[in-house]
């Protein structure tokens, strides 16, 4: 892991979770599908419902994919086809190994463009819920990443200035958020969205690097 972050170690660290946790690609696209089509609507591709992510939270891009608002009714289709396909996500390796250091070092919290609800589900599905004293989702901040209020907002349940943080996150809209925050910015190589491209504070190329961020 290079460059080095400076003389201190972040106080505590959040974390993204699709691409950066754990491999849902298979399994988020297709809870939406279903939910669009039991709700009448067209059945969208996993390439349309991946372009309306940086759209918000479910019900935003639920409300996108419907061409209508979207409901209450809408929104719990979604988690009840999550739940039901949430077995099929895949951890990372190293994932629960590092999450399990670096939580026995510093609070740990997340934040998702997921809604909470859906966090629970795959967090919960893929034994990692416990390592978290802060989940949060898209659906409890004002606005999506890249704007840094997720990053702030779990730093604040944390106790902790985002500048005495780092923002652990695959894709440019994570970095991006991190850095808006004041948090260290740090670019999970590994996550199926990583663009080395990105400006980032610090690149981790496996999991188990993220603990030598904590030395």
């Amino acid at each position: 892991m290079s460059p080095s972050p400076g003389p201190a170690a972040p106080a505590a660290i959040v974390f993204d979770m699709d691409g950066t946790l754990i491999e849902s690609h298979a399994v988020v696209p297709a809870a939406y599908r279903a939910a669009v089509v039991a709700a009448g609507g067209p059945a969208p591709s996993d390439a349309e419902i991946i372009a309306g992510y940086p759209l918000g939270p479910p019900s935003a891009l639920l409300t996108h994919l419907l061409r209508r608002p979207a409901g209450d009714a809408d929104l719990a289709a979604y988690h009840a086809h999550l739940a039901t396909l949430a077995g099929r996500v895949t951890v990372y390796p190293g994932v629960a190994d590092m999450l399990a250091g670096v939580a026995a070092r510093v609070p740990i919290a997340l934040f998702t463009g997921a809604s909470r609800r859906a966090a629970e589900i795959l967090l919960d599905r893929a034994g990692l819920l416990g390592h978290f004293r802060v989940v949060l989702g898209g659906d409890q901040v004002p606005r999506p990443k890249p704007a840094p209020d997720g990053v702030e907002l779990a730093c604040r349940l944390l106790g902790v200035a985002p500048g005495r943080a780092a923002y652990v996150g695959d894709s440019p809209l994570d970095l991006r958020a991190a850095r808006s925050s004041g948090a260290v910015a740090v670019a999970a190589g590994w996550g199926h969205q990583y663009d080395p491209a990105e400006p980032a504070d610090l690149d981790a190329a496996a999991p188990g690097d993220l603990l030598s961020l904590l030395d």
